[in-house]
């Protein structure tokens, strides 16, 4: 499975996970909700929820009532289909909620991670957010040699590009700085007693402070 496959299947776990939906409820959800689906097509919507029903995480239902149902077939329409997360789809998206390696700090993934940061518990939130951070720094670091070799050889506008791309990484780092600082100072609207099946979607730990700007997780100038 590749890494952008696995990404949408997190995704659509996690957003059956608040509620059953059809195809085009989902489409319009990791289009609106989920920046790195902006440009997607039901071509690679549909093949993804297929391969999560043959691997029983999720269930088709029908989606309208049986007259509906009827007047599509009549009209030769096809009946809407509402998946839904089976038993053993939540609790394989729980155990994907709690994966801290790599990949959850590269930058799509942790644009969907982040997303349904409101479901995961509070000590993988901070591992992924300070893995994040651990990522953007490295990236960073190498950024700053990279333009310290070539500094004399680019030209104005490739000198700014280059700045441009290190004041949005430099962003992403003051960014996570206040996530994981909110995190450790215990800011979560979820109490540490709460039961981890959180379905309302409330995102705990951010910086609740004015005059904060937040990058885009999925913003390629942080690339």
């Amino acid at each position: 499975m590749s890494r952008r496959s696995g990404i949408l299947e997190f995704a659509v776990l996690g957003l059956l996970r608040e509620a059953p939906m059809h195809g085009y409820e989902l489409r319009k959800r990791l289009n609106t909700s989920l920046g790195i689906f902006r440009a997607f097509s039901y071509g690679t919507l549909y093949p993804c929820l297929k391969t999560l029903v043959a691997n029983g995480w999720l269930i088709e239902e029908p989606g309208s009532a049986p007259e509906e149902a009827l007047a599509s077939s009549l009209a030769g329409r096809r009946a809407k289909i509402v998946y839904r997360l089976t038993a053993e789809g939540k609790e394989h998206f729980e155990e994907l909620l709690s994966h801290t390696g790599p990949d959850a700090w590269e930058d799509e993934h942790f644009a969907a991670r982040f997303a349904f940061f409101g479901q995961t518990e509070r000590e993988v939130r901070m591992r992924v957010l300070e893995g994040r951070r651990s990522r953007l720094e490295e990236r960073l670091e190498k950024m700053r040699a990279s333009l310290a070799r070539t500094r004399e050889r680019l030209d104005d506008y490739t000198l700014e590009l280059q700045r441009h791309g290190m004041e949005s990484v430099e962003r992403e780092v003051r960014w996570l700085n206040e996530l994981i600082e909110s995190e450790r100072a215990g800011r979560d609207q979820r109490s540490p007693d709460a039961p981890h099946d959180n379905d309302s979607g409330e995102t705990g730990g951010l910086p609740r402070h004015g005059g904060s700007t937040r990058p885009d997780p999925s913003d390629d100038t942080a690339k």
